[in-house]
């Protein structure tokens, strides 16, 4: 008598049985064995919540195929639940079912017994797999795990890397370096993105940047160097570019130095007028509150002392 307890449940002919007729019967086999590396599809019922798929003992089934695209209306998530359960096999499973009212899309739950079971979100695709144990029977996801090695690509029209599934844990991508790791990543507690230094988001961060899009960097330790700021390159305020150097800008910051200069007419002084600062010529001063000489009086002998302001 056949039996079909194997993974694709083909048929397994008993000694002695089917002579003169065996060749039909593996031919049949070999084409099924062909249908497990291929593509298949099926529906769910409308608005299922439940769905079983049993791959058919001897004869062509859509579950038997490699990739598999399940379909259907769904109001709710539905399980699925791949029989029968000491079957062991990799499948790739596509969501592709709709929402038959205005709350979904819903997600498909793989099962296959009591075991661990697997979700994929609607427009998603998974590798699983079925460790076939019976009615504790487990559903794996392939790539939980996964080690791209060398060279990974995303192409398409808008190619899209998402990190997360909407729970509240934080993301991150972590760069292993030999001596020192980075990271970015999302601090969930904070709804913040953070750049830092170590594996562990939190540890020893660069920046934040929280929901409402204010750049804190790390306090105390970190500079933050424009190296292209030249005058014509640089950092730009508000759109303008911030033609002041760095040892013009510290001049404001209260020191003690000072230089030798010679006042004229064409030199300018910062006012602060009503709130608003602006650089004047001396002739404004002196045109307006002030009388002021740009030549060196003397002491009675011709000798030059320095400049004198007059207020009038």
């Amino acid at each position: 008598m056949a039996t079909y307890i194997n993974d694709l449940r083909l048929k397994e002919i008993s000694t002695g049985d089917e002579s003169g007729t065996w060749g039909t019967s593996t031919n049949s086999n070999l084409e099924l064995i062909a249908e497990a590396f291929g593509y298949g599809t099926e529906a769910i019922t409308t608005n299922a919540d439940t769905h079983t798929s049993t791959i058919a003992d001897g004869a062509s089934d859509p579950v038997r195929s490699m990739y598999v695209k399940y379909t259907g209306a769904l109001d709710s998530d539905c399980t699925i639940t791949i029989a029968p359960n000491n079957l062991s096999k990799v499948w790739m499973i596509e969501n592709a079912t709709t929402d038959s009212g205005s709350s979904g899309p819903y997600n498909i739950i793989i099962s296959q017994g009591s075991g661990a079971n697997v979700t994929i979100p609607n427009s998603a695709v998974k590798v699983i797999f079925t460790d076939g144990a019976g009615s504790g029977a487990a559903v794996t996801d392939a790539f939980t795990d996964l080690d791209v090695g060398n060279t990974l690509k995303i192409s398409g029209t808008t190619p899209t890397l998402t990190i997360g599934d909407a729970g509240a844990e934080d993301t991150k991508i972590v760069f292993d370096g030999n001596a020192q790791d980075f990271y970015v990543g999302l601090d969930d507690s904070a709804d913040d993105l953070v750049i830092g230094k170590g594996s562990a988001v939190g540890t020893t961060p660069a920046l934040s940047i929280d929901e409402n899009m204010n750049a804190t960097f790390a306090d105390g330790t970190s500079d933050v160097d424009i190296a292209s700021h030249d005058g014509s390159n640089g950092l730009k305020l508000g759109g303008t570019l911030v033609t002041s150097t760095a040892a013009e800008l510290n001049v404001m910051d209260g020191g003690t130095a000072a230089s030798s200069v010679t006042l004229a007419d064409a030199d300018r002084v910062v006012i602060n007028d009503g709130g608003t600062m602006k650089q004047i010529a001396m002739t404004t001063l002196d045109a307006d509150r002030f009388t002021i000489t740009t030549t060196a009086p003397t002491d009675g002998t011709g000798k030059r002392t320095g400049h004198v302001f007059y207020v009038v």
